[in-house]
């Protein structure tokens, strides 16, 4: 196995480090969720820190790591009678985002169940990583049922596993980490507020840290054994600072100064809940032990709250994380404690928000990334795109472009959703088949049985009860009674918008609605889990502002970033678009799309404009491509232009007031297709 680069190696990144060793101290801060570019070593410290946590005492043959001290007495390997145990290293266990339910909290034998009585269950992630680490790359990514499951399991501190009334309950408290790079969406709220404790990483700018970077890497890479006995003595270091911390742990006290400045910072910054509150109090109680004091001073409540409340403190996905420091400072002035000890604020072990010392090459402690150093995030579609003859520049220059204006308030949408029945990624837009939802019949399985149809299973054995030989009252069944239940739930569809930028939306009052129209819509994709992309038209061609992508609040910053002019090419904006659906099939074939096209409906520029344009728009008629025309035409006298369209493209017109969900008009529907897919 490879050795893997040690904590103490990692070059800067105080937070991160700080955060990750506050939670080995005391798992109860909650875990921690890293925020970043790629190459920033997120999964690079997350995988060093299982080497510092101390090992931990466990049940000899038991496969849910019961301690030996206090077993589970409803351990499914129990009972265990408490006594010795035998030692071994905290595990830290990886959780696929593609992971299926049964890998996460485990499978039972539902066949053994029903013919034999006997509950033969195959432990999962949940229950190896019980009394460790549980960590999750990409968690962002992660399938809504399996949020589900993790959100249970961490309020519960258990896993339960059901099939059909046949259940299995085990022990499952873990750390939990993750680690996600923005730019590929945002994380469901409920989810993200489960995290202790939440922290920005970014590649250093300065030149000497980079280069030390690329050293350390380079060296590991090389001779990952004698670059880890190199930092052999700072790794044994920090694992016996965190030992001494916990045992230190219970001597901390938190003063009622303390108490008051944590309740007030929470209230100034009108977090939800409470859960804040005793999160910052945790972690203010282990900085305090971290840095060997046994008192919580205001620095500690400080550095608790720069870490416990910037993720909690949005209130939607376009809201960048983070606090106000000034105010944060003032209200810890204000509620300040005259009361409390003049203690050294370094203590024994060095400031309660400082991590480890310098290592023996000089520098910060830290890990190389783990892409290539220098990597820079962001996108070169950024600096415009060429156009379809070509030439380097943005749409529309020198055609009257206009500044960016800002949208107005968003608000609540009505439904729009795909026709038929999908098979896509679960979400909460359109009707699909999927592993979650009401039960629609039973089919024969076509690999193994994951969720039983009890009556169709029973119906299927119950003539052959005689031929079998049952004798006693149970039912004799065999694999071929067995029925899998079919679901139907909803999934995600990939919704592309297609905006008109061109002179004729350019009034600024007319373009802040339409913006807010758009972003509205983002919002409502954001909350059904769906991707989404943005193609924009002006001038003489179209662009892609922005590719299909997971992260709405990408599209939300391409959005507002937006200029307007010039002439209408319709056509050019819809041919985009469909180029874009065409790619976009081709890697994920079992995502629908939902084509949304905000324009007044006129196409000016080129010969025969508006032939050319009812062409473009009769494509997606003919893929069965489901989509909707938002007419944003305006003023006493109506051409009609957006509602033609709409009949071009198979789709529907909806006004940006019936696009609201209080509009009269705007009652939920589908949106119509002249193609419907096949139940």
């Amino acid at each position: 196995m490879t050795t893997p680069f040690p904590f103490t190696a990692v070059v800067g990144q105080d937070d991160l480090r700080l955060a990750l060793l506050l939670n080995a101290v005391s798992p109860m801060v909650g875990g921690v969720l890293v925020r970043g570019e790629k190459g920033t070593a997120k999964s690079t410290a997350v995988r060093a820190l299982s080497a510092l946590l101390p090992e931990v005492a466990v049940v000899p043959g038991c496969r849910f790591s019961c301690d030996p001290s206090s077993p589970d007495p409803g351990c499914p390997d129990g009972p265990h009678e408490p006594g010795g145990g035998t030692a071994r290293p905290a595990r830290m266990v990886e959780l696929p985002v593609g992971a299926s339910e049964d890998r996460l909290v485990g499978a039972l034998d539902i066949e053994r169940a029903l013919a034999e009585g006997v509950k033969a269950f195959e432990p999962g992630l949940l229950a190896d990583a019980h009394r460790g680490i549980l960590y999750v790359d990409e968690v962002n990514l992660l399938h809504d049922h399996l949020v589900d499951l993790l959100l249970d399991a961490a309020a519960m501190g258990a896993s339960y596993v059901e099939r059909e009334g046949v259940s299995v309950r085990h022990a499952a408290r873990f750390l939990l980490v993750g680690t996600m790079n923005p730019e590929e969406g945002e994380l469901r709220p409920q989810l993200l507020d489960r995290f202790g404790l939440t922290v920005e990483v970014s590649a250093s700018r300065e030149p000497d840290q980079r280069v030390e970077v690329v050293r350390r890497r380079l060296a590991h890479d090389d001779d990952p054994d004698a670059f880890a006995a190199r930092w052999a003595d700072e790794e044994a270091a920090v694992r016996a600072r965190i030992v001494a911390a916990r045992e230190l742990l219970p001597s901390v006290r938190l003063g009622d100064g303390a108490l008051r400045q944590i309740a007030a910072t929470c209230a100034a910054f009108e977090v939800d809940g409470m859960r804040a509150d005793i999160v910052m109090a945790r972690t203010a109680t282990a900085l305090a032990a971290w840095a060997g004091r046994t008192e919580v001073l205001a620095e500690d409540v400080r550095q608790a709250a720069l870490l416990a409340l910037p993720h909690r403190r949005r209130r939607n996905p376009f809201d960048a994380p983070g606090l106000d420091q000034d105010k944060l400072d003032e209200t810890l002035e204000q509620f300040g404690d005259d009361d409390d000890p003049d203690t050294d604020p370094d203590g024994p072990g060095g400031g309660g928000g400082q991590p480890p010392a310098d290592g023996p090459e000089g520098g910060d402690p830290g890990t190389a990334p783990e892409a290539g150093p220098g990597e820079e995030s962001g996108d070169s579609r950024d600096s415009g795109e060429s156009g379809e003859s070509g030439e380097s520049r943005p749409a529309g220059a020198g055609s009257g472009e206009r500044p960016p204006v800002g949208a107005v308030e968003p608000f609540r949408t009505r439904v729009l959703s795909v026709p038929g029945i999908g098979e896509g990624a679960a979400g909460r837009r359109s009707r699909a088949r999927t592993e979650h939802g009401r039960t629609t019949g039973a089919r024969r399985p076509s690999g193994a049985l994951t969720r039983l149809h009890l009556a169709a299973t029973i119906q299927a054995a119950a003539p052959h009860q005689r031929a079998r030989g049952r004798s006693g009252p149970g039912l004799v069944v065999r694999r071929d009674d067995l029925r899998q239940a079919t679901r139907e739930g909803r999934e995600s569809n990939l919704v592309l918008f297609v905006v008109d930028a061109s002179g004729s939306m350019a009034a600024r009052q007319r373009m802040s609605a339409v913006k807010g129209a758009v972003l509205s819509l983002l919002l409502d994709a954001y909350q059904r889990r769906d991707k989404v992309g943005l193609v924009t038209f002006r001038g003489s061609a179209a662009d892609v502002a922005l590719p299909p992508t997971s992260s709405v609040d990408a599209a939300a910053v391409r959005l507002e970033s937006l200029p307007t002019g010039g002439r209408t090419p319709l056509a050019a904006g819809l041919l985009k678009a469909h180029d874009v659906l065409r790619v976009e099939r081709l890697r994920d074939s079992a995502r629908r799309p939902l084509v949304v096209v905000v324009t007044d409906g006129r196409a000016t520029g080129g010969p025969e404009p508006v032939a050319l344009a009812g062409r473009a728009a009769r494509l997606f008629a003919a893929g069965g491509v489901a989509s909707v025309v938002v007419d944003c035409e305006s003023g006493p006298v109506r051409l009609g232009l957006a509602g033609r369209l709409a009949g071009e493209l198979g789709g529907s017109a909806v006004t940006l007031d019936e696009l609201r969900a209080d509009s009269i008009a705007g009652l939920v529907r589908d949106v119509q297709g002249t193609s419907r897919r096949a139940a």
